[in-house]
């Protein structure tokens, strides 16, 4: 953003080619219905993405009523639609986009020998006019073409840049080179966009496009790679769902550029606070859940559980978390109680129960504490009230949430048993009492942690 600011330049747009809605569910047990995919890409309108690519209208007429749906609904975002270089396959993604505000076709034809030798049996320069006839058939259906060298990280770089060239002259506006099979590590895959950047002539008036899958773990650093060597569109989905071990995960890309924007000079449209409710959608649509330690979306990418994380996080956020929940539009950050947690974890979370305890009532709680989680994993307000029941002398206000978490499986625990804080001064005197005999003492390693 230049925020004002006249001598300071712009980052370069990085455009979001979202395929979750293609890709994505061709993902095991992802597939969605004409329905699922509507309410989906509302969600991904919302989110910002530039381009939603709705299905691949030939295979079924599911994806056909989907890509239809989609092009007369879905207004700000290009709706793309897939097909192979054949007339068939094109001629249908060009009656499904009908109506469409904004409409691409996207056709795509493998282009190495492995491919063309073993899957489609056909020669170089079948390929190459294949190549060139689809791109030139698809625009007459649509100006905005885009052309899709499958295995295009395996492919003879002297034929890539042949079939590339020919696709240009065809009319083709973007050339989508993919790492279909994620076998590219990223200065490779940089490599191959600057040597294309070289020699294809024609290339400067296109987008270069990457679609990098995730074999190898490195669709994003791939991706990443890309666009420091010159790519300004990346092909994505949200979760990283898709083919085998999955794709380019949205999220990740967006949030690396957002953070690491030294490194990462470019922007994009995509709103960051939708990135977790997309996830969620998105989980909630194919049943799918993301691992619990997914980044930027999975259940513990907030959490705390380690006693030297947690007390970092109680001092300042910013000793353990580089991205603030919030901005990605996930819950605020959780401490986490576990055998791992230490007693100033467990004496914040008492604090919020109401319960004020001196060192060594801490001391006492916290190793029965230690003793539970070892049994049951994850320590829930309910087990935080049984373990209180019989420490003497404390001061506490329960409340009524807490008394209703507990309910459901442990003995009520009684009021007349507890002596209420009289007021907020009170229960600041006892917390400086307790912080006052830890002065001058060396600090235990569990106090912190």
């Amino acid at each position: 953003m230049n925020l004002g600011d006249p001598d300071r330049v712009r980052p370069e747009h990085v455009t979001i080619f979202d395929t979750t809605l293609r890709d994505g569910e061709q993902s095991p047990g992802c597939s969605m219905n004409v329905k699922e995919k509507v309410r989906m890409a509302y969600q991904l309108d919302r989110l910002g993405v530039d381009i939603i690519e709705a299905g691949f209208p030939i295979a079924s007429e599911g994806d056909f009523d989907a890509v239809r749906a989609l092009a007369r609904e879905i207004r700000r975002p290009v709706i793309a639609a897939l097909a192979r270089s054949c007339p068939g396959d094109i001629e249908r993604a060009g009656r499904a986009l009908e109506g469409a505000a904004r409409a691409r076709i996207h056709t795509f034809l493998a282009t190495s020998d492995i491919h063309l030798h073993h899957k489609l049996k056909i020669s170089r320069r079948q390929c190459l006019e294949q190549a060139r006839d689809g791109v030139k058939l698809a625009r007459s259906f649509c100006k905005d073409v885009q052309f899709s060298a499958e295995d295009a990280s395996r492919t003879d770089i002297t034929f890539l840049c042949e079939v590339l060239e020919a696709v240009i002259e065809a009319g083709a506006t973007t050339l989508n080179i993919p790492d279909t099979v994620g076998y590219s590590v990223p200065h490779e895959f940089a490599e191959l966009i600057q040597t294309l950047r070289r020699r294809v002539r024609g290339i400067g008036g296109v987008t270069i496009s990457v679609h990098c899958h995730d074999d190898l773990g490195l669709s994003v650093a791939n991706s990443l790679a890309a666009i420091g060597a010159g790519a300004r569109q990346v092909e994505c989905t949200v979760n990283g769902i898709g083919e085998r071990a999955g794709n380019t995960s949205l999220e990740e890309l967006v949030m690396v550029m957002r953070v690491r924007a030294e490194h990462y000079p470019y922007e994009t449209a995509v709103v960051a606070e939708q990135l977790f409710p997309s996830s969620q959608l998105l989980s909630e649509i194919t049943g799918v859940y993301v691992q619990p330690h997914k980044a930027i979306v999975g259940r513990n990418a907030f959490a705390h559980e380690a006693g030297i994380h947690q007390d970092g996080m109680i001092k300042d956020r910013s000793t353990y978390e580089i991205i603030a929940p919030q901005s990605v539009g996930a819950p605020r950050n959780e401490l986490v109680l576990g055998k791992h947690s230490g007693r100033n974890a467990l004496r914040v979370r008492y604090e919020k129960l109401g319960f004020v305890f001196d060192r060594a009532q801490l001391d006492d709680i916290y190793r029965r504490f230690v003793a539970l989680a070892d049994k049951i994993k994850t320590v829930e307000d309910g087990h935080l009230l049984e373990l209180v029941r019989d420490v003497p002398s404390r001061t506490a206000t329960i409340p009524d949430s807490a008394a209703k978490t507990a309910g459901t499986w442990m003995a009520p625990v009684s009021h007349a048993d507890t002596q209420p804080v009289a007021d907020p001064a009170a229960k600041e005197k006892a917390r400086a009492a307790h912080t006052h005999e830890r002065e001058g003492e060396q600090e235990d390693y569990l106090w912190g942690v």
